[in-house]
């Protein structure tokens, strides 16, 4: 964990978030996910760099210097919340079929770095074997490099990764995981997450933030769960942003892009004055990459300029560097 991240310490007090007058700015103090400078956030473990989601990820990344973990999770068949961004095993391993159609058992025999290579497009099928290095860790027919093990190039699950970073902010996103993409999906994996996090002892945990694109999806896991922070859906934060209204009960981060396109218009989602109006309100705000969004120094460096309290990358170790000599302006001082 780099030294940004031992400042993640329990809050004293109670945050007043969803108060929405200027009197509420001392109540940024207390969320604990409020931070400067800019965090390091390694999206999937930083998938530009590492294969996606696997265990080998998240220690590469956090040994770089991330402070924070980013990762998705989708529900195996028999009920275990498992660590994978896609609907499907395709892209990422050499199985076929939708997350939710294997066990854990079955999915354990997988290789989680099957379709990973260090260039550009990193997960495209049609390069040279050579180009996947990491091909075969996982099912044993490659040695491991020094310090890990063929399991952290395995698919991993939520309570595995948990155990394995007690002390490390983690974000988990909730997924609905088959093709359909319903809203049920995400409310019944919601569930399992919260009885996943009760059964392993994570519940009371400070340093875990829960979000998904579906708002119903965190209302149902707050309910469960009222003491684990959430960044709010895709409709919260817009009744927040463009309303002046509560995100919801429990938020206490944003987690946007830099830019949206709706119906045609792209539009600019983090502003100065948009983070500012969200410190302003006691929230905390990260920032992820949609694809009109460069995730490079270009787009960077504007965000640490807003004072962002996190930046999900794919390429941590990149960003890592790029922090190291681009503190914020004082301005951003808590």
């Amino acid at each position: 964990m780099s030294p940004r991240a031992l400042r993640l310490i329990p809050a004293c007090g109670v945050l007043l978030a969803l108060a929405l007058t200027p009197a509420v700015a001392s109540a940024a103090s207390k969320n604990v996910w409020r931070q400067t400078p800019t965090w390091n956030i390694a999206h999937q473990g930083g998938e530009d760099e590492f294969p996606s989601n696997t265990m080998f990820a998240f220690k590469s990344a956090l040994k770089a210097g991330a402070d924070m973990l980013e990762l998705d999770i989708g529900v195996s068949k028999d009920g275990v919340p498992i660590v994978m961004h896609d609907t499907t095993v395709d892209g990422k391993t050499n199985g076929t079929g939708e997350v939710q159609s294997f066990t854990v058992k079955q999915l354990k025999k997988l290789d989680g770095a099957y379709w990973y290579s260090s260039s550009e497009g990193h997960y495209s099928h049609d390069k040279a074997k050579s180009a996947y290095k990491y091909r075969g860790i996982a099912t044993g027919k490659k040695k491991a490099p020094k310090g890990f093990q063929a399991s952290d190039f395995q698919v991993t699950t939520l309570a595995e990764v948990m155990k394995a970073f007690p002390r490390t902010p983690i974000n988990v996103e909730i997924k609905g995981r088959t093709k359909k993409e319903a809203d049920a999906e995400y409310v019944k994996n919601a569930e399992l997450l919260a009885k996943m996090l009760k059964a392993t002892g994570n519940s009371k945990r400070k340093d875990v933030v829960v979000v998904s694109f579906h708002q119903t999806a965190t209302d149902r896991f707050h309910a469960l769960l009222p003491n684990v922070a959430l960044a709010p859906g895709t409709s919260g934060a817009a009744t927040f942003l463009l309303g002046n209204k509560s995100p919801g009960d429990g938020v206490k981060v944003f987690q946007l892009p830099i830019t949206y396109v709706l119906n045609g218009t792209l539009l600019n989602v983090t502003t100065l004055d948009l983070v500012k109006k969200a410190h302003d309100a006691g929230y905390a705000w990260h920032n992820w990459f949609g694809n009109d969004d460069p995730d490079a120094p270009s787009s960077w460096g504007n965000l640490v300029s807003y004072c962002v309290d996190g930046i999900m990358t794919a390429r941590p170790v990149a960003l890592e560097k790029f922090l190291k000599t681009h503190e914020p302006p004082a301005s951003c001082k808590l």
